[in-house]
């Protein structure tokens, strides 16, 4: 008799629930370039095309067989140099298998952590969450997840969960730094507080996790951190001063992590991987609307959490940017200031948060006293 199939509890959505919405809602820059890559741009369908083109008996010298072949060589040159920047970058990747390693996601209650530590609990990895909020036994029985109550931004927890998870589990190979707070206040209205507590949950969380979980990775010789940070860290934005300084200085952690791992004799089949996603369809940013639903749509958490899976999976060091404008979103900082302040105001980045109406401000006592 096989294995029992797990039953999860679903509600599905109702087609009432949602107001009608043109079509065309769901044309986005990022999917006509995705139809490219898979067509127009790929060096296999180019191929095909100039065989094609022999299929009709044209000529070598023809106009058209010229430009298909040329194209056709464009395009397999892109796709080399590609290949070949990667694995001078991130090496060769490494052998995964799940039986094998112990997932530990921070933040992993909801949303995007949700997502990835919901999905492993159903494919039965050795998974467990750290989070400040608390789980009901039945319901981490339910999706196969281990749940620690832990305070990421406390090294004293951490070293204390990550004693629990060793004898749990086993020693912890895949670390998912997710954990992440908002506070949307301008530099004016915040307190001391306010700041140390974003910083301690976005930042200091992965001080806390890398260095207490790291040397498990080095002396089991593989491994793979994911440092979840935000295109708010290269942009900024008005009135979320905390937050994107706090996700700012991910960047440079990751860099500084993957250029000591790799001086690092065992860590040569560590991998590292930096997301860096726009705005999300979750709780944090409920509310705030893009400049553009065509240049600059809202990704559901569930592309985001597909991409990770997949890179953690392939044992691939990398970086993951969705949409399409975060990926590029860094070159704004070499164009003209007056260029980059044009963009903007046009984005109106400076002014979605007030305009969702989230901008949290000090009680009237307290700014006069």
């Amino acid at each position: 008799m096989g294995a029992r199939i797990k039953e999860l509890p679903a509600k599905l959505p109702k087609s009432f629930d949602k107001p009608d919405e043109p079509w065309y809602q769901y044309l986005t820059l990022d999917l006509i370039w995705k139809v490219l890559g898979y067509s127009l741009f790929h060096p296999w369908v180019s191929w095909i095309i100039v065989l094609c083109l022999r299929a009709q008996l044209t000529p070598y010298d023809a106009l058209e067989m010229k430009i298909a072949m040329v194209w056709a060589f464009l395009m397999s040159a892109i796709g080399i140099f590609g290949i070949v920047s990667e694995k001078i970058a991130y090496g060769n990747p490494r052998e995964v298998d799940l039986s094998e390693e112990v997932i530990v996601v921070t933040g992993g209650v909801e949303g995007l952590g949700s997502l990835i530590a919901e999905v492993y609990g159903m494919r039965n990895a050795n998974i467990c969450v750290l989070d400040t909020k608390k789980v009901e036994y039945e319901e981490a029985e339910e999706k196969g997840i281990l749940y620690y109550e832990c305070d990421v931004g406390d090294a004293k927890q951490v070293e204390a969960v990550a004693a629990e998870i060793v004898e749990d589990l086993g020693p912890p190979t895949i670390l998912i730094n997710n954990a992440g707070i908002v506070q949307t206040k301008s530099i004016l209205d915040s307190t001391a507080e306010d700041v140390e507590k974003t910083f301690r949950t976005n930042t200091l969380s992965h001080f806390n996790t890398i260095r207490t979980l790291l040397p498990y990775m080095l002396r089991e010789s593989r491994g793979t951190i994911v440092t979840v940070s935000s295109v708010l860290g290269h942009l900024g934005a008005a009135n979320l001063s905390a937050y994107t300084a706090s996700k700012a200085a991910l960047y440079a952690l990751h860099a500084s992590v993957r250029a000591e791992i790799a001086q690092h004799p065992e860590g040569a089949e560590i991998k590292t991987i930096l997301v860096t996603p726009g705005q999300m369809s979750t709780k944090m940013f409920a509310g705030v609307k893009t400049p553009s639903r065509f240049l600059a749509p809202v990704i559901a958490p569930v592309d985001i959490a597909k991409e990770v899976i997949k890179m953690i999976e392939k044992g691939e060091s990398g970086e993951i940017a969705a949409p399409l404008y975060s990926q590029y979103v860094a070159f704004l900082g070499i164009l003209p200031v007056g260029i980059q302040q044009l963009v903007r105001r046009w984005s109106g980045i400076d002014k979605a948060i007030e305009r969702a109406g989230l901008v949290q401000k000090k009680a009237v006592s307290e700014k006069n006293g």
